[in-house]
């Protein structure tokens, strides 16, 4: 499907799916994530290293490092099993030059941490207007931690009708029953229905089951200040 016609601009949209990760919201690191960024010798890891390790703890499709089998299992179902979404980090953290059990499972503590993540600088604007607008809305995410407080510290948890997260359901993006989960609990059609995210694979599938699309960039949150705005904007939304 285009997702640039004027057709489906035009077409009536009565609810929106965004992605979590890399499109709400992005793990960034701050200060004091500097002593848990020491490699294999206990030396502080290089800022091009520390990028990297970033980008291997969120990159939403892909394997990132070597596995074994056991390996590939728990990293192909991390998203549906928090024991599994444990181990399948703390062995692509072993091998991303970060051997220290003690360090590794500090910095994942982080990763499952939903305040430690930052909203992009319109999240919460494209949330609210959509809410006022009448439009249904659902934060759908391949996540094994509960990314709820998140929202609700920042009183952004009105603002959307549902949560659909990998873990909860049984299904992961791009298999076609989490969107459909998604739209069961919004109670609308697919065609009447965008999905907003940062991966074409992952995200992308929603159009598979007749949603629209719009992708975003996950760079850093500072790079990234109206995306949403012009995504929803788009499609004649706000």
């Amino acid at each position: 499907m285009n997702t640039d016609s004027t057709d489906s601009r035009n077409g009536h949209i009565a609810a929106t799916l965004f992605d979590f990760s890399g499109t709400l919201f992005r793990l960034e690191e701050d200060s004091d994530w500097a002593e848990h960024f020491v490699d294999h010798a206990g030396e502080p890891m290089d800022v091009h290293a520390q990028t990297e390790l970033m980008r291997r703890m969120t990159a939403p499709v892909g394997r990132t490092v070597e596995m074994d089998e056991a390996g590939l299992y728990a990293w192909e179902n991390r998203d549906r099993d928090p024991k599994l979404h444990r181990q399948a980090y703390l062995d692509v953290l072993s091998k991303s030059g970060m051997p220290d059990l003690g360090r590794a499972e500090a910095l994942y503590g982080l990763l499952v941490d939903p305040d430690r993540w930052t909203p992009y600088p319109d999240t919460g604007e494209v949330l609210k207007s959509l809410s006022e607008k009448g439009i249904r809305t659902a934060v759908l995410s391949n996540i094994a931690f509960d990314i709820r407080p998140a929202f609700v510290d920042r009183g952004w948890d009105g603002w959307v009708d549902e949560f659909v997260l990998s873990f909860e359901v049984g299904a992961v993006k791009p298999e076609p029953a989490i969107f459909e989960h998604a739209l069961a609990q919004l109670d609308v059609d697919a065609a009447q229905t965008l999905m907003i995210g940062d991966s074409d694979v992952a995200d992308g599938a929603a159009r598979d089951i007749g949603c629209q699309f719009a992708l975003v960039d996950p760079l850093p949150t500072s790079e990234r200040p109206h995306a949403l705005l012009d995504a929803v904007r788009k499609f004649g939304l706000i």
